[in-house]
C-alpha cells in the first residue's frame, strides 16, 4: 500500500501522540515469541510477554497520564541473542540486563526497577546504561529535517583506539581498513 507523503506524515504524528512516543520514560524490550527458540521455550516467552503487557496496562504504564506524563514502552523483541537463562529482558536507557524474566520476576522488575527506581539485584546479570547525548532530543519536523542532513559521527581510527576493550587482531584489521 503506498501512500503519500503528507498522510504519512499526519498517520506517524497520530501514532507518536497516541502512542506516547515523546514522552517515555523507560522502553523495556522482551525476548519473546521466538523464531527458534533457544532460551526458554516458545511459550514461557508468550505468557511473560503476555504478562508484561496486560500488567503494564493495568499499572497505567503504558500511557502517559495527568497525574504521571511519562510512560514505559515495551517491545516484543524475537532475539536478543543472549539464547541463555531466558526469556531475556533489557530496560532502556538504564540498561539493565534481565535474565529468567518469568511472570513472577516481572512483577518484580515492574514494582522494584520500573517503579522503585532499583535493580532487581537478584536476575540482573548486566548493567550497562545508554550514554548520555550531547544534543537535546529533536521534538519538531524541522528539527528533524535539519537532524537530517547533518553528517553521523564519524568512526576513525583514533576513536577505535580509545575504546577500552582488550587488544586483539581484530583491532589491527579495523585500523588498516579505516586508514583506506
Amino acid at each position: 500500500m503506498k501512500m503519500n507523503r503528507a498522510s504519512d506524515k499526519t498517520l506517524l504524528e497520530k501514532n507518536v501522540h497516541s502512542l506516547g512516543l515523546n514522552q517515555i520514560q523507560r522502553h523495556v524490550l522482551l525476548c519473546a515469541d521466538q523464531t527458534k527458540p533457544k532460551c526458554c521455550s516458545k511459550q514461557a516467552s508468550l505468557d511473560s510477554w503476555d504478562y508484561l503487557k496486560t500488567r503494564l496496562k493495568q499499572l497505567k504504564l503504558d500511557q502517559p497520564t495527568q497525574e504521571r506524563p511519562s510512560c514505559i514502552f515495551r517491545t516484543k523483541a524475537n532475539c536478543l541473542r543472549v539464547c541463555a537463562s531466558g526469556p531475556i529482558l533489557v530496560v532502556y536507557p538504564d540498561g539493565v540486563w534481565y535474565r529468567n524474566a518469568t511472570p513472577e520476576v516481572i512483577e518484580r522488575i515492574i514494582q522494584e526497577h520500573l517503579i522503585g527506581n532499583k535493580i532487581v539485584e537478584d536476575y540482573a546479570f548486566l548493567v550497562h546504561p545508554l550514554p548520555e547525548s550531547d544534543q537535546s532530543p529533536i521534538s519538531d519536523a524541522a528539527g528533524a529535517k535539519r537532524a537530517n542532513r547533518q553528517s553521523p559521527p564519524q568512526i576513525t581510527p583514533e576513536k577505535i583506539a580509545r575504546v577500552d576493550q582488550p587488544k586483539s587482531p581484530w583491532r589491527k584489521i579495523f585500523q588498516r581498513f579505516w586508514k583506506g
